[in-house]
């Protein structure tokens, strides 16, 4: 399938042949026949694109303070490279999009195939879409109309945050398209409403639909406000323009009655003068997109609603309510559309859209229906017949393209298939590193016969389900760590392990690392005691990895690591483990713990993971004290021994062990031999992993 997509590196804008996401549970698969191009958004993400470095670096200097901390703690070059494969990924464009639905998922009641809906779909010729971000569309409503859907969604949400009352004088800063919709929807509402903007065709429009204009070019925006309304001031202000300066805050505030209220929608300067809030009593919020739902995952990406009585307007009844304005005629859109334009002719957009001064530019698809998507685009030409080692990768996110892909490069390995969810990211990797077919279906992979390794990176709550279906077809498995969530899916694991007696292999990189190798060597198998330190730095709450379903926490998905490079130092297995946390409900937050482990062969270790620490101090630290020798590893650039005869220090760039690991990886696969980590310590180190947990719970040690 065709998509737009920009590259954030060069400011770039293609229409890149991508294969069609597969229906999930939760969504739908529409395939796509009007997309509107919102040209305030999307002209700032080209701009941006186009900025040299230093202009980018100027607009984000949040940034720029997270790019410094991480020159601190992991050195420069590997800085450069993780900001220049971040500048180097592609960013799917577009989110209003209108189609007929082609496929449900599982889950799903209120659709089904051929319905037309409304959603914030990219511009693709087919996109899945989670079931609250989809909206019928009515029959009197063409798909043009419908365009403005999710558009019109955010000026109305920044109008439920005004709240605005019958006969109230409001003022809307900006009438580009979302100002445009708000005006309507204003004057709808029974406000007297004023339109600020420069581009007098955009004020006549408005003054159609009973708006009053005033450009800020020919007069003062603030006595003209007083004038119209007596001296007294707007009730309230809804600034949907885009600006870097601090001006049109502060208009919006001068403007402003006592106790007046102003709503941002847009993206302008926001220096404040606490004068002219503090002597008027001014309310200021900031306006979230779509409304009630947006970027919380549950409401999202799980479907779950939030009840009607107690959240009146989510995103997806914004949209609804949008769509019902479009078809009573309370808001006129179709006179907003500039152009139409086929999306094979996108450029005729795209290529002028700094200096356009079009108000709706709509993308047009071809209109026969088709409900079998290609899912699988060859990149390469490649024959793999006669080749060993034939990898496919599933999972193309930040991991595989930060770490394992730069690692595999000089492996010797053949990469046949990449699959990835929406197939924009896997589609560019494989364009990267020469992987000859890019899919969004890893039942491809699997059923493939000619692949010999199949390396999973996808969420943890996909691992072990995927482990199993991939050591089902008869191939072997890399799975980036955790190996599983619960005991029921280990043991599912070690049974079609056992039947199958494939390899599995799972991402504990950091026992491969030059440092711990080093270690390794000079304590041998000796009795030991180990304090391994994770300054593993926060995560806001609402990432998947804290859901312990999804992600399974930050001790059984990450602190895992640990609990194997332990493992392998001492060359023994875990037989007990007990975990502390901090907090008043330490079951309520893990990633502040420290985990004790004590080991058949008489060692111990300790394992502390703190969320809580500087991100200027040193990542990850080992300290292992054996026979009067002691050994410490700083985030694995520096280890230095002490009381170890022929040994003072090992200095190199940062090796957590990735690129050993997969070459030694490979090597196995091509050649044959005993798994890189055995299967008992694989299982060991898992439950270890499950009973940190269990400890918490039951405040004692558990035994394995």
């Amino acid at each position: 399938m065709k998509q737009i997509i920009q590259s954030f590196k060069t400011g770039e804008t293609i229409l890149e042949d991508v294969p069609a996401p597969q229906v999930k549970r939760g969504s739908v698969l529409i395939q796509t026949t009007r997309s509107l191009v919102s040209l305030g958004t999307e002209r700032m993400l080209v701009e941006f694109g186009k900025s040299n470095l230093i202009q980018k670096a100027r607009q984000q200097p949040d940034k720029v303070k997270q790019v410094l901390d991480k020159i601190k703690t992991e050195g420069l070059v590997p800085t450069l490279e993780a900001v220049f494969n971040k500048l180097g990924e592609p960013l799917p464009l577009g989110y209003c999009n209108v189609g007929r639905v082609i496929a449900v998922g599982e889950g799903v009641n209120d659709f089904k195939v051929g319905d037309r809906v409304a959603s914030n779909g990219h511009h693709a010729e087919f996109v899945s879409i989670p079931k609250n971000l989809v909206a019928h569309i009515p029959s009197n409503v063409s798909d043009d109309e419908a365009t403005f859907t999710v558009i019109g969604s955010i000026g109305l949400q920044g109008i439920r945050l005004l709240n605005p009352t019958l006969g109230e004088t409001v003022v809307v800063v900006g009438l580009g398209l979302i100002g445009l919709i708000t005006a309507q929807l204003l004057v709808a509402n029974g406000c007297r409403v004023i339109g600020s903007d420069i581009d007098e065709s955009k004020l006549a429009m408005a003054a159609e639909w009973g708006v009053i204009p005033f450009n800020p070019i020919k007069g003062d925006i603030v006595k003209f406000v007083e004038d119209q309304t007596n001296g007294v001031g707007a009730d309230g202000v809804i600034i949907t323009a885009s600006a870097k300066n601090n001006e049109i805050i502060s208009q919006a505030a001068k403007m402003s009655r006592k106790r007046g209220r102003i709503v941002l929608v847009g993206v302008i300067g926001l220096d404040i003068s606490r004068a002219d809030f503090y002597e008027k009593e001014l309310s200021f919020q900031v306006s979230c997109s779509y409304g009630p739902g947006r970027y919380d995952e549950d409401y999202e990406q799980k479907g779950i609603d939030y009840p009607l009585p107690f959240v009146r307007w989510t995103e997806k009844r914004n949209f609804e309510t949008i769509l019902q304005a479009i078809s009573s005629q309370r808001i006129r859109v179709d006179e907003m559309i500039t152009e139409i334009v086929d999306l094979p002719d996108y450029l005729k957009i795209y290529g002028q859209i700094g200096s356009s001064s079009s108000i709706a530019s709509i993308l047009k698809y071809k209109e026969e229906t088709e409900l079998n998507p290609k899912r699988n685009i060859e990149l390469l030409n490649v024959d793999f017949s006669s080749s060993k080692g034939v990898i496919g990768i599933i999972g193309a996110g930040n991991f595989t393209k930060m770490t394992v892909m730069p690692a595999l490069k000089n492996s010797g390995a053949h990469y046949k298939y990449i699959a990835s969810n929406g197939g924009v990211t896997g589609t560019s990797l494989a364009q990267k590193y020469g992987i000859a077919n890019s899919t969004t279906d890893y039942k491809t992979i699997l059923n493939d016969s000619e692949v010999d390794l199949v390396l999973i990176t996808t969420r943890h709550n996909l691992h072990a389900s995927m482990v199993i279906e991939t050591l089902r077809s008869g191939k072997n498995v890399f799975v980036e760590k955790p190996l599983a969530l619960n005991l029921d899916e280990l043991n599912e694991i070690i049974e079609v392990q056992k039947q199958t007696r494939k390899n599995v292999t799972v991402g504990f990189n950091r026992r491969f690392s030059p440092h711990i190798q080093k270690i390794k060597q000079i304590v041998g198998d000796s009795p030991m005691n180990v304090i391994a330190t994770m300054n593993a730095g926060a995560i806001p709450p609402n990432i998947w990895v804290h859901d312990m379903k999804v992600g399974g926490g930050r001790i059984i998905g990450e602190a895992c690591h640990y609990i194997d490079l332990i493992t392998y130092l001492t060359g023994s297995k875990v037989k007990a483990v007990c975990m502390n946390a901090m907090g008043i409900n330490p079951e309520e937050n893990t990633d502040n713990a420290s985990i004790l482990l004590k080991f058949e062969n008489g060692s111990t270790g300790v394992i502390n993971y703190f969320a809580n620490g500087s991100k200027s101090y040193s990542k990850e630290r080992v300290e292992v004290f054996s026979q009067e020798r002691t050994i410490i590893m700083d985030n694995f650039r520096v280890t230095e021994g002490f009381g170890t005869r022929g040994f003072s220090k090992l200095k190199t760039k940062l090796d957590k062990g990735h690129t050993n690991q997969f070459l030694a990886l490979i090597d196995r696969v091509k050649n044959g031999g005993a798994p890189l980590i055995s299967m008992e310590d694989l299982v060991n180190t898992t439950e270890a992993s499950f009973a940190a947990i269990e400890s918490l719970k039951e405040n004692k040690w558990i035994e394995l």
